[in-house]
């Protein structure tokens, strides 16, 4: 059986010395894997490219759904996993759940993965 990783607030935006600044701590390196975890599958790329493209900065569950040719529940568990790594905000408007990107999660990523950082 695969080792679980920890549960930890992912809330907010990674933020850690980007990894050339020099060898990360274990506590920033857990933060890092655990975002790129939640990231690591092609539905959840796809998810976030169709939210950062969306003409209107939003898009509800059915609308991925379509999109991605996949069930609504596929889609709310990504969504859900997207969530909790703090790269989607979600809001209910009536009967429907409209999802956005956080705009600062996937830039502090980028930064902290980025290896020209300190140059």
């Amino acid at each position: 059986m695969p080792k679980s990783l920890p549960t930890i607030d992912m809330s907010s935006p990674v933020c850690c010395a980007p990894m050339a600044a020099g060898p990360m701590n274990d506590d920033d390196a857990l933060e890092v894997a655990l975002r790129l975890k939640a990231l690591a599958d092609p539905a959840r790329v796809k998810i976030m490219s169709l939210l950062y493209s969306s003409p209107t900065g939003t898009q509800n569950s059915g609308e991925l759904a379509e999109a991605l040719e996949l069930s609504e529940s596929t889609v709310s568990h990504h969504l859900a996993q997207l969530r909790r790594a703090g790269f989607v905000e979600s809001d209910r408007r009536g009967m429907n759940v409209y999802h956005r990107p956080a705009p600062d999660a996937i830039g502090a990523l980028c930064a902290v993965l980025n290896p020209d950082c300190c140059a």
